[in-house]
């Protein structure tokens, strides 16, 4: 197993990408760091190497198809499509906020998929996405990140490996310490807070 936490977000300090602030995540909760993959990942080497890196994760693991949850997961699931020779594909959300395949996506039954995403934190998307492709008759093989924010707590419903996984500092709004220093709060994420 590939223990990859220290470069992975030697990365992310080199690009920009950790952040340090107060910020809002999508739970609602309140952080004093933030990592903002898409920073990282405009650089295709680095890009390249992660989803190299997660392949190398993952050596005896059948994958026929990669499947990212839009918009995160886009860039780092077309680089480990890419690391292991298979095509990659993307759930959406419906106007209802339903995860969907779209565009002319389809799994075959039995098809064995990868899931992929840039962060999990409570694992929430990567479920959704199990749910839709067993629905639809493929086989989830397991889920990646680049980054695991739960410590390694967030239960997908399959095996699942992170490049980095760490237990990031969390607080309810009435009780963040950031807030009483009356420090702005950011919300940097790409969907709106709970």
């Amino acid at each position: 197993m590939i223990d990859s936490t220290a470069s992975t977000l030697a990365a992310f300090r080199e690009t920009g990408a950790y952040l340090n602030g107060h910020f809002r995540l999508t739970s609602g909760l309140h952080s004093p760091e933030y990592l903002q993959c898409a920073r990282v990942l405009q650089y295709p080497n680095f890009a390249e190497r992660f989803g190299r890196e997660i392949r190398q994760m993952l050596p005896e693991l059948g994958v026929d198809v990669v499947c990212s949850p839009a918009m995160g997961g886009l860039m780092i699931g077309h680089e480990v499509a890419r690391a292991f020779g298979v095509r990659h594909i993307f759930t959406e959300r419906d106007a209802e906020g339903k995860m969907t395949l779209r565009r002319g996506f389809a799994v075959e039954p039995e098809d064995r998929v990868l899931i992929v995403e840039d962060v999990i934190t409570t694992g929430g998307s990567t479920r959704e996405v199990v749910a839709l492709l067993g629905q639809l008759g493929a086989k989830v093989s397991g889920a990646a990140s680049i980054i695991d924010r739960s410590g390694g707590a967030a239960e997908v419903g399959v095996p699942r490996v992170a490049l980095a996984t760490l237990q990031v500092t969390a607080y309810e709004p009435a009780s963040c310490p950031l807030c009483a220093q009356g420090l702005p709060v950011v919300k940097p994420g790409s969907r709106p807070t709970a």
